[in-house]
């Protein structure tokens, strides 16, 4: 496959980390749902804080290595071995249910429209080897994949605490640089820098299974 001009490539990569991409990332809060019932977010500053903390410390960073592996795998097996880890790596069902949920959507659609012949994988690696298999610029599909976390994240919070739409795009802005720090570091390491320390943020995926009232699924 030719490898796409620039603009090309940026404009398929919003066309795949839009909210319009059939992956329903509107029904996934990822952990935040709880987090908000229980008032441990509760307004902007708070979410700000606890989205910083995913981006850096949690899953954006693993979803980004991840990412990264996939891109760079040098063959299906290796591939397949990499996808098994992002399954393994998910602190709670909920977290496997975003990420095998959204990869599977990811796959179904990139294959029917690109006419790719990828298998069902998790949603980071999915986007990985997708974008290597069209010659997108790892770079790129890294900064536009995280900085997609962080509005659909935004998104759930303005749904569920009191965020307004102007304080929501202010937090979209704030993340922006934190996304292009992650990615950076995320690029020059490898799976052996895999790892999280945002403890709250996988416990509140585990109670949110067993929430009374829930309007997201994750």
């Amino acid at each position: 496959m030719t490898a796409p001009d620039p603009h090309s490539a940026a404009l398929t990569l919003a066309q795949w980390l839009s909210p319009a991409f059939p992956i329903g990332a509107f029904s996934y809060s990822h952990g935040l749902e709880y987090l908000t019932s229980t008032g441990v977010v509760g307004d902007a500053d708070s979410f700000l804080e606890w989205a910083r903390q995913i981006l850096q410390h949690g899953a954006g960073r693993n979803d980004t290595l991840l990412l990264a592996a996939a891109y760079r795998a040098a063959s299906d097996a290796a591939l397949a071995e990499i996808d098994a880890l992002a399954a393994a790596l998910a602190a709670s069902r909920e977290r496997v249910v975003e990420l095998e949920d959204q990869g599977r959507a990811f796959v179904d659609t990139v294959n029917a429209v690109w006419r790719l012949d990828l298998p069902p994988l998790t949603y980071p690696v999915a986007v990985g080897a997708t974008a290597a298999r069209c010659d997108l610029p790892i770079d790129l599909t890294a900064r536009m994949y995280l900085h997609a976390l962080a509005t659909s994240i935004t998104s759930a919070a303005m749904r569920l605490a009191p965020i307004g739409q102007i304080a929501g795009q202010r937090c979209i802005l704030a993340l922006r640089s934190i996304c292009d720090d992650v990615c950076a570091q995320a690029l020059a390491a490898d799976l052996d820098a895999l790892g999280s320390s945002v403890f709250l943020g996988d416990i509140a995926s585990m109670a949110h299974e067993t929430q009374y009232s829930r309007m997201f699924r994750t």
